[in-house]
């Protein structure tokens, strides 16, 4: 079956201006700004204001990170009765609202306000599965790279905007104040999704219509034999960016201080991921994203190598540090791209598919995290990036020796 750009007489390899890929810079900030700026952000940081346990904390933050890994449950609904684009504009504005409410709470900490953050998140997770449905449409291979790119820059720079002026003004602004902050970063940039190109609704057939098209879509996306190396690739250890949250506990072993750690896993490590990924974009298209993913994610376990290998000292943990985190905002932004190679054109379930995949990309960062952690406990902090070094590189070595000869792909949705 001919693909779309094939049928239409367009150059695969070539942009169409007007899908913009562009905008999903702005459209990521949705969910960036609550799961990433808010949740793995500030608010253990807000939390301990409050005078919490971080035991507790801890425990919240756990609890508000569900709904990423089981919103493969509630995110198809994006294909269904609206446009994509409007269930962004929905999620985004509902998602806002909830944290309003939740800000307006005397603490947040209480039961009502981690009950309204939970829903926020759940509302919030919506956006992502809405953009997977949209970038699925683009029919260029260098727009969706693009929107690969884009999309993970975004949701970086918002997350890091958010935890900057969550932190910085905690002390000097009220919760409502903060919240009004939070919910502007979540629903304004969202506004960019009116220029977002329409979508299919999937409700304007028969249901037996409906039935029939989306098992012929999941057939040719999951049900064939090349779908299991793609299978294999979302949930294999490299690219997992566990370190990411391990690294801050590793820098008292290399001498590091708290100042240091603050800015390098703070703001200039949100800096760096999003050049990271921002220069994903930039690899050629003759590259496909399975292989160049693969590449990234040997480069990540050779800068997680320089920890393990040089001696516990400031200057080998910045160096490794900056490495790895360049390295895996490309991994982040190539993820995207593997995503949309996998999916195949979005058709009329996209967000449903597009769901499914993303949750299966989540598995390895909860598991890495819990072998990392078995690595520092059996022999000592270097053993901690060298697990994740050894895992990785023999995940990525195994699957690049198949897509570097492989050359076939999911079939095409019809």
């Amino acid at each position: 079956m001919q693909s779309a750009s094939r049928a239409t007489g367009e150059d695969p390899s070539s942009p169409v201006p007007h899908e913009r890929s562009w905008l999903f810079i702005f459209l990521s900030a949705p969910d960036a700004v609550i799961a990433l700026g808010l949740v793995d952000g500030a608010l253990s940081y807000l939390l301990r204001n409050e005078g919490v346990d971080p035991a507790r904390a801890a425990s919240i933050v756990a609890l508000l990170s569900l709904p990423h890994a089981i919103y493969f449950l509630w995110g198809p609904i994006t294909d269904f009765l609206m446009r994509r684009r409007s269930w962004l504009l929905l999620a985004a504005a509902l998602s806002a609202i909830t944290l309003l409410l939740a800000f307006h709470q005397p603490r947040l900490s209480s039961s009502s306000a981690v009950g309204l953050l939970f829903a926020a998140a759940c509302i919030g997770v919506v956006a992502p599965a809405a953009c997977g449905g949209m970038m699925g449409t683009l029919r260029s291979e260098v727009s969706r790279r693009r929107a690969g790119s884009f999309y993970q820059t975004g949701s970086l720079a918002f997350a890091g905007v958010a935890t900057f002026l969550l932190v910085t003004f905690s002390d000097r602004l009220s919760l409502f104040s903060l919240g009004l902050m939070v919910a502007a970063l979540v629903a304004l940039p969202a506004l960019f999704a009116f220029a977002a190109p329409a979508q299919q609704v999937l409700s304007e057939h028969s249901a037996a219509q409906t039935a029939s098209r989306i098992w012929r879509e999941f057939k040719a996306t999951f049900l064939r034999w090349e779908a299991i190396p793609y299978t294999l690739l979302v949930t294999f250890p490299m690219c997992s960016g566990a370190m990411l949250g391990l690294l801050p506990a590793l820098a008292r072993d290399y001498g590091v201080n708290g100042s240091a750690v603050a800015w390098i896993n703070g703001l200039g490590g949100v800096l760096l991921t999003a050049l990271g990924a921002l220069a994903a974009s930039l690899i050629p298209t003759r590259i496909r994203a399975s292989v160049a993913f693969l590449l990234a994610g040997l480069a990540n376990a050779a800068s997680l190598a320089i920890l393990a290998i040089l001696p516990l000292q400031p200057l080998v943990y910045f160096a490794g540090t900056v490495l790895f985190l360049f390295t895996i905002g490309m991994c982040y932004a190539l993820f995207t791209g593997v995503s949309l190679e996998f999916l195949g054109a979005s058709g009329k379930s996209g967000s449903t598919r597009y769901a499914i995949i993303n949750s299966l990309g989540n598995l390895p960062v909860a598991y890495m995290a819990w072998v990392d952690g078995r690595g520092y406990a059996h022999w000592g902090p270097r053993a901690m990036p060298a697990t994740d070094a050894v895992v990785s590189t023999v995940g990525a070595a195994l699957l690049l020796a198949h897509f570097a000869f492989n050359r076939r792909k999911p079939s095409v949705v019809p």
